[in-house]
């Protein structure tokens, strides 16, 4: 929770920011990435003393570069958290085209990006004494919510993903955390305008407070949990990996 060197993809805006902010003030050294340079310079400028490097998740020779960059000035770099995620709505049934495009950068961002920037920093981590990775799921990942089809489908699969690389690391000094938020109050899913109008009202839970979710997740961290989920995401991870889930896995995995 203090003393470490941590990298957050997504860093400028939402979670990643507020996770950025609420490590910084814990005497971490921090170093946030993303595509948009002037929304990472406003976060630096705002917490002196975090740093950043550009990095786009969908780009793979973006990723290599932005991997080299941060080992390269930040050698004691033990913690990286893979947070940069995009929500986008999509319905099959309108006998629509569903662009292909915006499907594509959706499972780009949320997982094939995610496991680039695992792959391309777990040899420095793996180095180090004591590192962390941690990678940022949804509750929608355990409990999917129809109107975000192809966004919920990638979040079950970073939870399947952490199981396996957990598995992968377990005689190393690599601990893999997976976050598990709830619907949280940020601009997630806001960049385009929802289909149909105005939704209704009561369709739709309340969301949480991001202040109010990161001072729960951060006790959630503190507290050595290797899926750390608060409010609602806690009871829908809870319903869908019981002990049943977690014994069939372990027998499989040996």
């Amino acid at each position: 929770m203090h003393s470490n060197t941590i990298f957050i993809t997504g860093g400028g805006t939402g979670i990643g920011r507020a996770l950025a902010e609420s490590f910084h003030k814990r005497g971490n050294l921090i170093i946030i990435a993303g595509r948009r340079e002037h929304m990472l310079k406003k976060t630096c400028e705002a917490n002196p003393g975090m740093n950043y490097i550009l990095m786009d998740v969908t780009d793979a020779a973006s990723i290599r570069s932005g991997a080299r960059e941060v080992t390269s000035r930040f050698p004691q770099l033990n913690c990286v958290i893979n947070n940069a995620g995009i929500q986008r709505e999509h319905d099959f049934t309108r006998g629509q085209e569903v662009s292909d495009e915006v499907v594509a950068q959706e499972i780009d961002t949320n997982l094939l990006g995610l496991i680039r920037v695992s792959a391309a920093l777990l040899p420095h981590l793996q180095k180090m004494p004591d590192a962390t990775l941690i990678n940022v799921s949804s509750g929608l990942g355990f409990v999917p919510l129809a109107r975000f089809p192809v966004y919920c489908a990638t979040k079950a699969a970073v939870h399947s993903f952490c199981l396996s690389i957990r598995r992968q690391l377990r005689g190393t000094g690599v601990k893999v955390i997976e976050i598990v938020p709830p619907y949280v109050d940020t601009d997630l899913g806001h960049a385009i305008p929802r289909r149909g109008g105005e939704i209704p009202p009561g369709s739709t839970p309340t969301p949480m407070p991001l202040e109010e979710y990161i001072a729960a997740l951060m006790e959630e961290l503190a507290s050595g949990a290797e899926e750390a989920s608060v409010g609602a995401a806690k009871r829908l991870l809870s319903a869908a990996s019981g002990e049943q889930v977690k014994n069939i896995f372990a027998g499989m995995n040996p």
